[in-house]
């Protein structure tokens, strides 16, 4: 379970008390103070703005359901399977490509770039480095190799640099 932060971003509630998944009570004890301290409405300066006012209350709430779930054992525990469960979460892709279907560009570093457009105009990448770091490499002329004789194929779920949609970049020995 992730929970939404002011700035729109999800955190967990281990994130929200800055310790680690595997902290003991005493940890998560002392990132609760901490938290509270940071988020508690008498301690921050008064605004103005009601808006701003709300979302420091709204914070302060959470940091207190982020404790009260992490210092109770058996909710903690619930907690911990259901957000487990929410990372083996599946992608949902608008589309499978191969790395033939990208566009090859040159970069000034002597890398490369594969890209391939998506719908909204922008493109969906990955370089030769990254490409690199899961065994397949890209010579100076763009050809594709793979690194290793055990390689099995693999995907990597790749996103716009502007929209939602994401594709499956389907990597195969036979490149």
């Amino acid at each position: 379970m992730l929970v939404s932060s002011s700035n729109t971003t999800q955190k967990t509630y281990y994130e929200i008390l800055s310790v680690r998944e595997d902290a003991g009570i005493d940890e998560i004890r002392t990132g609760y103070k901490a938290a509270l301290l940071n988020a508690h409405p008498d301690k921050l300066p008064k605004q103005p703005d009601l808006t701003e006012s709300d979302n420091n209350e709204q914070e302060f709430l959470v940091v207190q359901k982020a404790w009260e779930v992490l210092s109770n054992s058996q909710s903690r525990s619930q907690y911990d399977k259901e957000l487990a469960a929410s990372r083996r979460k599946v992608e949902v892709v608008a589309n499978e490509i191969e790395l033939e279907d990208m566009n090859l560009e040159h970069c000034n570093d002597g890398e490369h770039e594969f890209l391939y457009p998506c719908r909204c105009g922008d493109y969906f990448g990955i370089s030769s480095v990254e490409l690199k770091a899961m065994g397949v490499l890209v010579r100076e002329n763009g050809e594709v190799e793979i690194n290793d004789s055990n390689f099995l194929p693999v995907s990597v779920i790749l996103q716009c640099g502007s929209c939602s949609l994401k594709v499956r970049l389907l990597i195969e020995a036979n490149v």
